[in-house]
C-alpha cells in the first residue's frame, strides 16, 4: 500500500525526523490560508498523488506569496498528472501539500528497503540526492552505499558512519544522520514497511538535515496488524477495478495491454503474462483468483476483467488442484450469462476434473477455444488480437 507524501512526512515527524512546516489543502483558498500560517517567504506547492516524477509533470510549483500559492494550487488541483509511473491515464490531483521552502546546500538520498532475497532491510545512501536512484545506479554506481540489518539485530554505529561518510558530510552531520537512519529503520520495522525513502534528504545552508520529500510503501499482508497504517489508504488513488477486486478477495492489477488474464496462483499468473508477451501480445491485467476460489468468486473475477474496456480477448489458464476445473468452468459460464462477453476467449485447463470442465465449456455456447498447453494458448490469443488490430 502506498501513502501520500504529506502522510509519510507526518510519520517521519513522529519518529523524530525533521520535515518542513506545511499543511494540506483541497482548494486554492485553503492553500492560501496554509501559506499565511507559515509566515513570509517562499512556499512549495506539491500535488498529492501516488506517483513519482511530479515535478517534471507540472505537479510542483514555487510561490512567493499566499496569493501566488493559491494560484499555484488552483492550477494543480483537478489536473490529471501524467508521469512515467502512472501511464497515459494519469492520476487526478485532489489536494496539494503547501510547505515552507527550504534553503538547500546539498541533496542526499536515503532509503530503507526490504530485500526479500536476503530477508533483511537494505539501507541505501547516496550523495546524489534529487535524482532517481535507478539513474544514479546506472551512471554512478560507485556513488551508492549500502548496508544491511536483520529484524531483531542491532544497527551498529560503524554501519551508519560508513554510509554517511560515503555521502561526504561533516562529523556533526554524521552524528545527526545516524539518528535519522536509526529512526527510519525503526519506522520500517514497527510499521512493516517495504520502503521508506527520503529523496532528497537536504542539508540546509545552516548545516541541518531535513527530509524534503518522503515515500513509504507498506506490506499489504501486514495491514490487518497495522490498523493505523491501513487507515491512511486513499481509495481515490487506487484503480476502481483493483478496489473492486480487493473487496472480493481477488488479487488484481490493471496493466496496459489488451489481453485479459484469469489464472489460479500468483506464480502461474506471472508465467502466463510472460508467455503472452513472448507470443507478441500484451497482458491487460494480473488476476489470481486463488487456489480455493468458489464459483461466485470466479464469476466476479471474470466480470472485473471484462470491465476493462481495453480488453478484447481473454486467456484463462488454470491448473486444477484445490480449484477444480469443473468449478472454474461453472464460474465462467455463470459470469458469461450475466455480463454477456463479446470478446473471444482462449481456455487452457489441466488438473482435477479437467474433462468435466471441458465438457461444461463445450456445451456452454460461449465464444471460446480450448488449448492444450500454455504455449498454444498464448499463440492463439496473440493470433486473435493481431487479427483484431488489422
Amino acid at each position: 500500500m502506498n501513502i501520500h507524501e504529506y502522510q509519510a512526512k507526518q510519520l517521519l515527524k513522529q519518529y523524530g525526523i525533521a520535515v518542513p512546516e506545511g499543511g494540506i489543502a483541497s482548494s486554492a483558498e485553503e492553500a492560501s490560508k496554509v501559506a499565511e500560517t507559515l509566515g513570509s517567504g517562499k512556499y512549495v506547492i506539491k500535488a498529492q498523488v501516488h506517483t513519482g516524477g511530479r515535478g517534471k509533470a507540472g505537479g510542483v510549483k514555487v510561490a512567493s506569496t499566499s496569493t501566488e500559492a493559491a494560484q499555484a494550487a488552483k492550477q494543480i488541483i483537478g489536473m490529471t498528472l501524467v508521469t512515467n509511473q502512472t501511464g497515459s491515464a494519469g492520476k487526478i490531483v485532489r489536494k496539494v501539500w503547501v510547505e515552507k521552502a527550504t534553503d538547500i546546500s546539498r541533496e542526499l538520498y536515503l532509503a530503507v528497503v526490504l530485500d526479500r532475497a536476503m530477508q533483511k532491510y537494505a539501507i541505501i545512501a547516496s550523495p546524489m540526492g534529487g535524482m532517481d536512484i535507478e539513474a544514479v545506479a546506472s551512471s554512478n554506481p560507485d556513488r551508492i552505499f549500502t548496508t544491511y540489518v536483520a529484524l531483531g539485530e542491532p544497527l551498529w554505529p560503524f554501519q551508519t558512519r560508513k554510509l554517511l561518510q560515503g555521502c561526504q558530510v561533516n562529523e556533526q552531520q554524521v552524528i545527526a544522520g545516524t539518528g535519522i537512519i536509526q529512526n527510519l529503520v525503526r519506522l520500517a520495522w514497527e510499521k512493516e514497511a517495504t520502503l521508506v525513502e527520503i529523496n532528497p534528504l537536504a542539508i540546509t545552508r545552516e548545516g541541518n538535515i531535513i527530509a524534503l520529500d518522503a515515500k513509504i510503501n507498506f506490506d499489504d499482508s501486514a495491514l490487518p496488524r497495522q490498523p493505523a497504517v491501513a487507515a491512511l489508504a486513499d481509495p481515490e488513488q487506487t484503480d476502481e477495478l483493483e478496489l473492486e477486486a480487493q473487496k472480493n478477495g481477488l488479487n488484481y492489477v490493471r496493466l496496459n495491454g489488451n489481453v485479459g488474464t484469469m489464472v489460479n496462483g500468483a506464480g502461474l499468473a506471472m508465467a502466463t503474462m510472460d508467455v503472452i508477451k513472448m507470443a507478441g501480445a500484451e497482458p491487460a491485467n494480473f488476476l489470481d483468483v486463488g487456489g480455493g476460489a468458489s464459483e461466485e468468486r470466479i464469476a466476479k473475477g471474470f466480470e472485473i476483467v471484462l470491465s476493462d474496456k481495453k480488453v478484447n480477448a481473454i486467456l484463462f489458464n488454470v491448473f486444477g488442484g484445490i480449484l477444480r476445473c469443473d468449478v472454474l468452468a461453472l464460474g465462467i459460464v455463470a459470469a458469461a450469462k450475466k455480463v454477456k462477453p463479446k470478446v473471444p476467449m482462449i481456455i487452457r485447463l489441466e488438473g482435477t476434473n479437467v474433462e468435466e470442465g471441458r465438457r461444461i465449456l463445450a456445451k456452454s455456447g460461449l465464444n471460446l477455444e480450448m488449448a492444450n498447453s500454455m504455449k498454444e494458448a498464448a499463440e492463439k490469443i496473440a493470433k486473435v488480437t493481431a487479427a483484431q488490430n488489422r
